[in-house]
């Protein structure tokens, strides 16, 4: 996953998924995965990061390296838009945003491919697992 804007009008931007096709001493070859630009090819070089001004320190420290982080997994918000083959959904507790849940479940192609643990979806008096859904109604009802 990036971590920086590095070329926003061409897809590079914070929080986009990549592949890494190739790892070089000082590029990595990577195919981004998502969006306007899914399965265009590109270039990531070192960069420069600096401590950041609030830590205080008496001096400035530099180094350059890619801005990316491997990653697994990825929060409902930033999946939302996103179709994704493959899905595990994990909700330790429920849903806490109005359409969150209808977000998340309708990330994958297919309920075959589609995975789900609730860690805690017992309802008093109901057989089964469930996981509660946030709805705000006033989002919903015409206003006066």
């Amino acid at each position: 996953m990036l971590l920086r804007n590095l070329d926003p009008r061409n897809g590079l931007c914070n929080g986009t998924r990549l592949l890494c096709r190739a790892l070089k001493i000082n590029f990595i070859d990577a195919e981004i995965l998502t969006g306007a630009f899914k399965g265009t090819r590109t270039f990531l070089h070192r960069i420069p990061l600096k401590t950041p001004e609030n830590m205080k320190l008496p001096f400035e420290m530099t180094r350059r390296q890619f801005p990316i982080r491997l990653s697994f997994a990825l929060t409902i918000n930033k999946a939302q838009g996103q179709t994704i083959p493959h899905v595990g959904i994990y909700l330790p507790e429920d849903v806490f945003s109005h359409g969150q849940l209808y977000v998340v479940l309708s990330r994958g192609t297919s309920q075959n491919t589609t995975k789900i643990l609730v860690k805690n979806g017992n309802i008093r008096r109901h057989e089964g697992v469930y996981a509660k859904n946030v709805v705000y109604k006033d989002v919903l009802l015409p206003s006066d």
